[in-house]
This record gives C-alpha cells, structure tokens and sequence, in this order.
C-alpha cells in the first residue's frame, strides 16, 4: 500500500483468535474491530472471530481477502488504514460446531445485535414467548439468539472446566451488561439448568459498555474512494467519522490496561458516561435539529455554520446541561469540545430531518430530564426549552404543510399540529400530551411560560430567542 495508507502493526501471521463478535455490521468494523486491531499491536491473542447470526454477506465480502478491509476515517483531511483484527467470519446456521469451538478458546465475546437482538420484554427483562427463544430453550445445538449462543458456549466452559469468557454488550442499551446477564441467568432458568446459572452469576463478568462514533452506509462513492487510493478493490471497505469512544466498565481484570492502552475509557461506572452522551450530544442534537430546520438548515454541519444558533447550542451545553451531569471521570469541558468538532465535521453528512424522527419517544431523555432536574435546583431554563419549543413549532409547521411527522405519535401529533396558529394556546396542546410531558412538568408554570415565551418567540424573532 501506498505510505499515507496504514497497514496493520503486527505480524497477522501470529494472531490467534480470542474475540468471538456475534454480528458483524458497519459498526463493529468501524468500531470494536478496530479497537481490537490496536490490540493486536501489542498482544497477539485478542484477533477476532465474526459471527454472523443470519446472513453470508459480511462472509461473502471478506473472506476472499483474508478478512481485511478499509476503514475511511471521514473528516475535512480524510485517513485511509486497512484493519486486520477479523481473522475469520463465520456464519452461525452453517457451521455450529466451529462458532461452538471459538466460543471455548475465546476470553472475549462482544456484540451489536442492535436491541431487538436481546430478545427482551419492555421492562428489559428476557421474553420467554419470543419465538427464537422458545426454540433455542429445546434446542441446545443449534441456537438462533444471542442470548442462546452464550449461555451453551458457557455451559461448555463449565463442562471443560475453563473459566467464564466476559461477555460485552456493544448496542445502545442502558446497564446493557446488566440486562444481557439477567437474560443469559433467566434463560438458563428457564431450561432447568440452576447450577449453570449460579455459575454465570458467580463467576462470568459481563461489564456494561457504551459506544459511540457516526457510521455512515457503505455508497458508492467511498468504493471509488478506496479503489481509487488502493489501487485494488475492496468488496465492503467501511467509513465513520475520525471521533470514536468505547467505555467499558472496570470488570476487565488484568486486561484493563490493554483496553486502556488501545484507546478504551475502562471506567468504574459507564451510566455517567451514557448520561452526558445522551444530554449533551443527543440533547444539544435535538435542539440543533428542531431550531435549525426552523431556519432552513438541511445538515448538522449547516446549523453549526449558522453563527447565532451554533453560540447558542454551546451555551446551552456548557453552561445548562453541563451543569445537571455529575461524571468524575470525564472531563465534560474537554467532551463538549469535541462534540462541537464533531458537529462541525464537513465530511459527515447528518440530516436534520432525520434527527428530527420521533420527537415524542426522545424528548424526555434528551431534555425533559434535564429541564425537570433544573426546575427542582434552581437554575435557569431558558436555553434548555428552546429544543422543546423547537419541537412543537416543527410539527406544526409539517402539518400545516402536509409534510410527513416519523413519530410513533404521528397520527396525534398531526391533528394537534392542524389546530395550532403560531400563538401562545399552542403550548397548551402540546403539554396536555402525557406519552411526551410528565404531569407535574406540564403542570410547572415556570416549565409553561418558559416554553411559551419560546415558542412564540421562535415564530417572531428567532435571533432574539437564541440571542438569550
């Protein structure tokens, strides 16, 4: 390869696999797959096995080329590394026994099955009714669920006598380690096989963790980016943005430094980590999101380009959303720099539009939260609600035009948004929503007057709204 492009640090010859993934996606070859590549750099053991619970395709791509592939890191300045941790992909249906056989060698299992891939009920707990489940619970040799595949791959380490392998969820679900154990404990349970599941309680670590790093879809553009810096062709090279951040929570044992030397944040605790990620990026996202399609803006880097909202979203992260997160071992300050880089990356195209999806199901975590923690401490909201306002002057305005609201609520949200004229009684319709706004939030005056006066201010004088 040509010099700028990077090649794998290590003798790949001597790479043996310890990582067993299930789910080989974008994101994991963006993401995990390259943590472990810089691993690999300073010990052999921890090359990967990619398990594909359905389909050959990630299979198909990658194994006439040994495994390797392109990752395109996307920013102003472009960086091009061919990564060399998957060593084998394998998929699950056509050949149990192998996956079985990496699962007793591996010390590592990880997973982006995305969260329906956990099989679990709405209150996080396993659903005993799903139909891949109530399959794999008769059938030991050939499961189809993630949680089918762990809890027979230690079952067989309890029988070889070999200790439990951690096992890291890597889709965003909140305490992720926590529910994935609970389901692998429930499940074994649930088969009649306590003893195993005493065992895994006592002895298999499952340490929450949370991700992070934009992943566009392979298009044909970066194929004739690759091809064209390669000088061969790569059948799925990959692309995300240059930020990326894996936080696995401390249950590494004597690895930990590893992790740590490859760029993960092994902390003691991830939940304050997954708090500011979803106040301060989703949140300050959302406002971005709703305010700058209010003023023509298409892209996330468009809004960051128009000067009034930008100052206003740092602001508004600085100094209210920093101020509700209690994270000893991020240093917020430092985070909220490098979101705003992130958001002003010209290389990444992040549609508004999209962000904008189901504003109803987001709004609570990302800034109802926020803004009720901030009511009961006595600090200022008014920056906070703008996004709330934001919101509600988006559905109006896309139902008044006849656009279309993606919202589970869409139905609602449209006959509210058809009665609105711009003014003050808005508000009131859109607070009488209990599926978005607790009652005791609708009910705060500060909460309604707040909102209100962002409302009809975004309606009237914008810049005046985001000059506050």
């Amino acid at each position: 390869m040509p010099p700028p492009i990077g090649l794998p640090a290590y003798n790949r010859e001597l790479a043996r696999i310890g990582v067993v993934h299930f789910g080989p996606g974008a994101f994991h070859r963006a993401h995990q797959a390259w943590y472990f590549d810089r691993m690999l750099s300073r010990r052999p053991d921890m090359a990967v096995c990619a398990v594909s619970l359905r389909t050959p395709d990630v299979r198909d791509a990658l194994t006439p080329q040994d495994g390797l592939y392109t990752l395109v890191e996307k920013d102003a300045a472009p960086a091009l590394q061919v990564v060399g941790s998957i060593l084998q992909v394998v998929v699950a249906p056509e050949d149990p026994a192998l996956v079985f056989r990496r699962l007793l060698e591996a010390r590592y299992v990880t997973a982006t099955v995305t969260e329906k891939g956990y099989c679990l009920t709405t209150e996080g707990e396993l659903d005993l009714e799903h139909p891949d489940i109530r399959r794999d619970l008769g059938r030991r040799e050939h499961p189809l669920s993630l949680i089918g595949w762990i809890a027979e791959g230690l079952s067989r380490r309890r029988r070889h006598d070999l200790p439990a392998f951690t096992a890291i969820s890597c889709d965003n679900l909140s305490d992720n380690g926590l529910k994935l154990r609970r389901a692998v404990v429930r499940f074994c349970e649930a088969r009649g096989d306590r003893e195993l599941a005493r065992w895994i309680e006592s002895e298999a670590p499952f340490p929450s963790s949370m991700v992070d790093s934009i992943t566009p879809a392979t298009d044909e553009a970066l194929r004739q980016q690759v091809r064209a810096a390669l000088g061969l062709e790569d059948a799925w090279p990959i692309q995300r943005e240059r930020f990326v951040q894996w936080v696995v929570e401390d249950q590494l044992g004597a690895d930990a430094e590893l992790f740590r030397e490859a760029g993960v944040t092994v902390a003691s605790a991830v939940a304050p980590f997954e708090r500011a990620k979803l106040r301060l990026l989703n949140g300050a996202h959302s406002t971005l999101a709703y305010a700058g399609l209010g003023m023509g803006c298409e892209t996330v880097f468009d809004a960051m380009n128009h000067p009034r909202l930008a100052g206003f979203v740092e602001a508004m992260m600085r100094e209210d959303i920093a101020a509700s997160l209690h994270a000893p071992e991020l240093d917020l300050p430092d985070y909220v720099t490098r979101i705003l880089a992130r958001f002003r990356n010209p290389a990444i195209v992040h549609k508004l539009s999209q962000i904008a999806w189901d504003g109803s199901q987001k709004l609570r975590f990302r800034l109802l939260e926020t803004i009720t923690e901030a009511l009961a401490d006595g600090r200022p909201i008014g920056r906070l609600v703008v996004g709330v306002a934001a919101w509600m002057r988006f559905v109006a305005h896309q139902a008044r035009a006849g656009g279309v609201i993606v919202d589970p609520l869409a139905e609602v949200l449209t006959g509210i948004g058809r009665e609105c004229d711009g003014g003050k009684d808005d508000v009131g319709r859109f607070l009488a929503l209990p599926e978005v706004f607790p009652a005791a939030l609708a009910a705060d005056e500060a909460f309604r007057t707040a909102v209100t006066q962002a409302y009809v201010g975004l309606g009237s004088d914008p810049d005046r709204v985001l000059a506050s």
